[in-house]
């Protein structure tokens, strides 16, 4: 199939951007690195009557430390973000999980912004940021504002931005040096959407755990947080908490998770816990090695 006839729009700044989108309305839709956008109105899964490419608009591209935060631009590939000194320096569980996204020629063009923007719960980035707490810049004909990662999947990919609003950057709290983090998912083969994942972090005070985020992939119409295991699990010496443990832990209080062709709910959720316990044991290694 081919998609549906549009009109094909490339502003070159963030404030034509909005203006175009403010203009269009729902009739138009913002095209990053395509990855999901363009499959999608291929097989007409989707119709717009505009598509707006910010593609080529530089201010949207970056990484840079603001302050105690990492900010990464909505339109900076993948690939830069997985190769980034600064990203594996101050936000390692965003480098980690970025060789868990397709394959590499998806992460030449696919964009970070593009896929939070996209809100898919089965991807890595937005687990990323729902675990970290990131906060989402975006911007408008009316202006600028920021979102909390927690407030901004509304559901499958669907988010709280405006249709005139572009994402323009994420910034990510960069945590302390005596931490560990890992990405771990299951899926039928390399480069396909997890069918359950994990992404964790666990920072240490002393041997004990000061604070820790666990993201879960592929489990909910949003990206979720474990925060029942993250509750129990904090201010206890590392040496009392069992891995399996906090595994189960992390399935409580679940509510969507996907039933479907590709697994049922039970064994997403089995699947899921030895995840978060895999994940759980390498993130702990790490930070007691620092």
């Amino acid at each position: 199939m081919k998609a549906a006839p549009f009109e094909y729009h490339a502003p070159d700044t963030v404030a034509d951007a909005a203006h175009v989108l403010a203009e269009l309305g729902d009739s138009a839709k913002v095209l990053a690195g395509g990855q999901s956008l363009i499959p999608m109105l291929a097989l007409r899964l989707t119709v717009f009557d505009h598509l707006v490419d910010v593609g080529r608009i530089a201010e949207l591209r970056g990484i840079e430390r603001r302050g105690d935060a990492l900010w990464v631009g909505g339109g900076t590939t993948q690939a830069l973000v997985g190769a980034s000194a600064d990203v594996a320096s101050t936000v390692p569980l965003l480098m980690k999980a970025t060789p868990f996204i397709g394959h590499f020629q998806i992460r030449n063009r696919g964009t970070l912004g593009g896929s939070i923007a996209h809100a898919d719960p089965a991807a890595e980035y937005p687990a990323v940021a729902v675990a970290l707490d990131a906060d989402m810049e975006v911007a408008s004909s009316k202006g600028r504002r920021t979102i909390a990662a927690g407030d901004f999947f509304d559901g499958f990919w669907t988010s709280s931005m405006e249709p005139d609003e572009v994402l323009v950057g994420v910034s990510f709290p960069i945590w302390s040096e005596r931490s560990g983090f890992a990405v771990e998912e299951f899926a039928r083969r390399h480069g396909d959407f997890a069918i359950a994942g994990a992404a964790v972090g666990v920072e240490l005070d002393d041997h004990r755990v000061r604070r820790c985020a666990i993201g879960l992939i592929g489990l909910g119409s949003t990206p979720v947080r474990a925060e029942t295991a993250e509750a129990e699990v904090a201010g206890r010496p590392v040496a009392d908490v069992e891995a399996d443990v906090v595994g189960r832990l992390a399935m409580v209080g679940l509510e969507s998770v996907p039933d479907d062709l590709h697994g049922s709910a039970e064994f997403r959720t089995r699947v899921g816990a030895a995840m978060v316990a895999r994940a759980w044991r390498t993130a702990i290694a790490e930070a007691l090695d620092d």
